[in-house]
């Protein structure tokens, strides 16, 4: 039988935060009119991840004006992953909602998330239904890399449709916590961690002010990250196409000697040129993917922390989580 969780348990808002100090007051705005008529008691911790406006002057002055906001800067720009990492790791809460700051994700679904955890749930997942305001090339690399993420990585309870808003329970933030990996896609590693997990459907809202910095490198990058993290699979297909290429190249050399001994020798520079550039250019597709996870196993060697931070406002983040 599921454990009910209390109305009153404090509620942990993560929030990380680049370039948005025209969109903080109003995400704030928002959250006290979705949690204050319920008396539900929250936090607010939000990483600016080293901004280059007024982001955290904003967070400032909020914070002195609303003791339930913790504000904390990265030292460097470490991406929003590392940030919500930071934040987790700072959160108090019994629970904790991660959402971005740019108020696609409305604050009114945070009650449903909470009822989803009070029933039992340990992961609640808000599920983009439609995405406003979106596109067509974000959407479609959005489902490709979901689909690549549930089918080829093996995580089948992301949704398909993609979900970066969601609620996680105590439980989940001490397990997450434990792990010190540098390059790693937050929302791939809650699910791959297991629990009872659930979803919802929303909305995603069109961003009222600035704009994404979630450019194509970032894409790129969040794709590698994500299936070298969680996958050997690259390397396995490695070693098939290594054993392929050699099975051809047994079968084109039967098929050289079988024509000398005929007396009509296979000529044709062309079609060699063809075989070697075709080889040379696998082996080195090959050996960019050993590179990549020889890259990371490296930098995992090093254990540099995974954030510095550079100030803070608010509670001292140092204070312990319970």
């Amino acid at each position: 039988m599921s454990e009910q969780k209390s109305d009153k348990t404090l509620l942990s808002i993560i929030t990380p935060a680049y370039n948005e100090s025209a969109n903080l007051a109003l995400l704030h705005a928002a959250l006290s009119a979705a949690l204050d008529p319920s008396g539900q008691p929250w936090e607010w911790v939000i990483v600016d991840d080293h901004s280059a406006d007024g982001t955290f002057e904003k967070i400032r002055q909020m914070a002195q004006q609303d003791p339930r906001i913790v504000g904390i800067r990265l030292a460097r720009n470490s991406g929003s992953h590392t940030a919500i990492a930071c934040a987790m790791h700072h959160a108090r809460g019994d629970c904790a909602v991660v959402m971005a700051a740019d108020l696609q994700d409305p604050p009114d679904t945070i009650p449903l998330l909470l009822e989803k955890w009070r029933a039992g749930n340990q992961v609640v997942w808000a599920a983009r239904e439609q995405r406003e305001g979106e596109k067509l090339s974000v959407t479609g690399f959005s489902r490709l890399y979901y689909f690549i993420m549930r089918h080829i990585v093996g995580l089948k309870e992301l949704p398909a449709t993609g979900a970066d808003f969601f609620l996680i329970d105590r439980a989940v933030l001490d397990a997450a916590d434990r792990f010190t990996e540098q390059h790693v896609n937050i929302f791939a590693l809650i699910t791959w961690m297991g629990f009872r997990q659930t979803t919802i459907h929303y909305a995603k809202q069109a961003r009222i002010h600035g704009a994404s910095g979630w450019n194509f490198e970032k894409k790129i990058k969040l794709v590698v990250d994500s299936i070298t993290s969680f996958t050997y699979l690259p390397i396995r297909l490695m070693s098939y196409g290594g054993i392929g290429a050699a099975f051809l190249g047994f079968l084109y050399a039967l098929f050289v000697i079988i024509h000398a001994l005929r007396g009509s020798p296979v000529s044709g520079w062309s079609s060699l040129m063809v075989v070697v550039l075709v080889m040379g250019g696998l082996q080195m597709i090959m050996m960019g993917i050993l590179g990549e996870y020889l890259w990371r196993a490296l930098d995992e060697s090093r254990r540099r922390p995974r954030f510095i931070i550079e100030e803070t406002v608010g509670r001292d983040p140092r204070e312990a989580s319970r």
